[in-house]
């Protein structure tokens, strides 16, 4: 159809080359209006967008600071060895380790930190976030590199992770937590 009733776009914003009345309606031609409606849409889209993005960074700056916070105590809970690790996850947490089954329970969760620290040797390390991703409302994906040291606070090992936090009543806490080695399996 050409012809479509715009009275509120026509008093507003449209200048249409011709006009008619039928039925005590006013109709004005399509094509005059395109340009104005696409304006004005492109406009309202533009601050919806900016509206929602500016919550979006609030709530991901957030995580980001407890993300933070927890990776700078997360080897020193490992160095422990008592299980205070665990804080560190979600009540429903897994790990995924490389060469190995997911890990979901925190029986088995504490057995293999538990391991890598009296088998392995691991008594330290550092995270080096690359990334997060997400709106920082439910859940949010970090991405980043890690280092494991010994006793003597040597690099022995070293990869990669991406993990999966989860916001629950308690602040940030790891959901899915899956890393794995750069160097080759000996």
């Amino acid at each position: 159809m050409k012809y479509i009733i715009c009275s509120f776009f026509y008093n507003f914003s449209c200048n249409p080359g011709f006009t008619f009345v039928k039925n005590n309606l006013k109709f004005i031609n399509m094509e005059n209006c395109k340009k104005t409606l696409l304006v004005f849409f492109l406009v309202l889209g533009h601050f919806i967008v900016n509206a929602q993005s500016d919550k979006g960074n609030t709530f991901l700056a957030e995580a980001k600071k407890e993300i933070a916070a927890s990776n700078a105590t997360y080897f020193i809970a490992i160095a422990k060895n008592d299980g205070s690790i665990l804080n560190h996850y979600a009540d429903d947490a897994c790990l995924l380790p490389p060469n190995s089954p997911v890990l979901c329970s925190h029986a088995e969760m504490a057995k293999f930190f538990k391991d890598g620290y009296e088998k392995y040797g691991l008594k330290g390390g550092k995270f080096i976030t690359k990334n997060i991703y997400g709106d920082g409302r439910e859940y949010v994906t970090e991405e980043g590199l890690w280092q494991s040291f010994d006793a003597h606070g040597k690099v022995f090992d070293d990869g990669k992770f991406l993990v999966l936090w989860k916001k629950t009543k308690n602040g940030w806490k790891m959901f899915r937590d899956s890393f794995s080695s750069n160097r080759t399996q000996k």
